[in-house]
């Protein structure tokens, strides 16, 4: 998995990676974007495009923010909520459109 977004994406989806990426990897759930990571050719593109850095290599994300590293690729590995079955790798996030459902993890985050 060459680049992952993190925790900061929550809620603020500012979508400047997306426009940055050249071969349309980044998905949208409905809180938080998404890397695809058989999709992405790690070129960091979208990493400095991010306002809140929440992109980074995924060698390079902190323990701390590790589970979120994990939950980018369970975002296309498993079915999520409502769905049948796993995204996958469909070939571009155009093609599919605005997934509009997270994983558990960020759909429960902040929630007391």
């Amino acid at each position: 998995m060459p680049y992952v977004i993190g925790e900061a994406c929550i809620d603020v989806m500012d979508r400047s990676c997306m426009d940055e990426c050249p071969v349309d990897c980044i998905y949208e759930g409905k809180r938080k974007l998404y890397i695809n990571p058989l999709e992405c050719i790690d070129c960091g593109a979208c990493e400095p495009a991010c306002p809140v850095t929440a992109i980074s290599s995924d060698r390079k994300v902190p323990e701390e923010k590790a589970a979120f590293a994990e939950d980018n690729a369970r975002f296309f590995d498993l079915p999520l909520p409502g769905r049948a079955e796993a995204i996958g790798a469909p070939g571009g996030a155009a093609a599919v459109g605005v997934i509009g459902v997270d994983t558990e993890l960020v759909a429960g985050h902040g929630a007391a």
